[in-house]
């Protein structure tokens, strides 16, 4: 794995952040109640954190493993994703409830990147 996989990672999914996050804020607005909103909101930041952070290992790639690039990325899928399916299916009268498991999964998978990266650096 090289640098260049992380920071195109972390390109991929820092423009799928604003790009969610403009549709959220202007195209959702009207279609999601206020608590539907923040939770969609949540998704769109911890992909932009994780995303940034991506990026800052992709320059500083001596600090970085396998793991940590793995944990940062099956974590925006699983914790942010998740929450965007959850919320749009919500809005829709049809929420899908099996992903409701799916969203501490990959709140996990980030905190065990972010102890790996600890770890690793110390």
């Amino acid at each position: 794995m090289t640098e260049h996989i992380f920071i195109s990672t972390a390109s991929i999914f820092g423009m799928l952040a604003i790009i969610f996050g403009a549709f959220g804020a202007h195209a959702l607005k009207k279609k999601l109640n206020e608590d539907q909103l923040k939770s969609f909101e949540t998704g769109v930041k911890y992909q932009m954190y994780h995303a940034l952070v991506l990026l800052i290992l992709g320059f500083n790639f001596k600090y970085t493993t396998q793991a940590i690039y793995w944990c940062f990325t099956l974590g925006i899928l699983l914790f942010s994703f998740s929450i965007y399916a959850l919320v749009l299916s919500d809005a829709k009268g049809k929420k899908l409830k099996f992903l409701g498991p799916v969203t501490p999964i990959g709140g996990l998978l980030f905190v065990i990147g972010w102890f790996l990266l600890l770890i690793n650096h110390l």
